[in-house]
């Protein structure tokens, strides 16, 4: 049993490694999200992934002006933080299924699949329906059952 006045290690089960987050709990993590990432959590998606800041905008809906805006107050809202997250949660799955090959893992994630109709997972992420399919397919991947 834990101790009560300890404070909880990183979990590194937690998504958002690839966002310089480092919550300790699930619930600081909702916290951050509603408070809306830095600006500079994109920014290390995009250093980290190898993604193009332009994808990665287009992929939760951030036009352009919104994203210019965005850099300028140095912040990003928790919706579009939260989307950013879940694109997060998926590469950083497809990295572990590629056993830390990043390179890899963007190959994977930007080809078309015909289990995901033919789009690249990292496009069907777009949507939280579609990151669960994508997370279901690695978990298939991952236990050896093709798709």
């Amino acid at each position: 049993m834990a101790h009560p006045h300890k404070k909880a290690a990183f979990r590194p089960n937690l998504p958002g490694r690839t966002l310089g987050l480092n919550a300790k709990s699930s619930g600081e993590l909702i916290r951050q999200v509603e408070r809306g990432f830095s600006f500079n959590a994109l920014l290390d998606l995009e250093s980290r992934s190898g993604v193009a800041l332009s994808e990665i905008a287009s992929i939760i809906d951030l036009p352009p002006r919104t994203l210019a805006r965005r850099k300028s107050s140095g912040r990003l809202s928790s919706d579009e933080s939260e989307k950013l997250l879940r694109i997060s949660a998926v590469f950083e799955q497809a990295v572990d299924l590629f056993e830390g090959n990043r390179p890899g893992a963007l190959k994977w994630l930007t080809t078309p699949k015909k289990a995901l109709e033919n789009e690249t997972p990292l496009a069907y992420s777009r949507t939280e329906l579609g990151a669960r399919e994508v997370e279901d397919l690695i978990g298939r991947l991952e236990h050896g059952v093709f798709s």
